[in-house]
């Protein structure tokens, strides 16, 4: 049986940067900016690589799943990434959320990666980008639920402690 904290890893502790999962993400507009830029980019860039082999020559892989144009997708999924990592950045840059660079990309890269693939109609895609806003609007409800209670418990310990 192992009687070490859990925190210790190989019989190192944390490191207390690495400890905290979520922080709050404060900073200018050119910041938030770029980040948003940077995770969108992301994401789509996956899922076109992810793609290749369903949009590429046939000697690269399967013959390709539909005919048409890529880039109206690209362009589409790069403007629902805009959107998502904007709305989860501004939720970021008041409270602390898990992983939003983690959430973002993954909405992001199976959109564009499906769209890619599948070459569904608009109706389709628009089906796709509003899953993806619940998604991140539930991420960004629970991270709003999670600093309310820790809110409250502070200012619950603060009138206990002045009592």
């Amino acid at each position: 049986m192992n009687d070490l904290p859990e925190s210790a890893v190989n019989g190192l502790p944390d490191d207390p940067v690495d400890s905290e999962d979520a922080e709050v993400r404060p900073g200018p507009l050119w910041r938030h900016a770029l980040w948003v830029l940077a995770v969108t980019a992301a994401g789509v860039a996956l899922g076109w690589v992810g793609a290749l082999f369903r949009i590429g020559p046939e000697e690269f892989g399967l013959p390709p799943a539909a005919p048409g144009a890529l880039w109206p997708y690209l362009l589409g999924w790069t403007a629902i990434g805009l959107v998502l990592s904007a709305v989860l950045r501004f939720v970021a840059a008041k409270v602390p959320v898990y992983q939003p660079e983690e959430a973002v990309i993954g909405v992001v890269l199976i959109g564009t990666r499906l769209s890619l693939g599948w070459r569904p109609e608009p109706l389709e895609v628009a089906g796709l980008a509003a899953a993806g806003l619940l998604l991140v609007a539930v991420w960004c409800a629970v991270a709003l639920r999670g600093a309310a209670v820790v809110r409250r418990t502070e200012e619950d310990s603060r009138v206990q402690g002045t009592a």
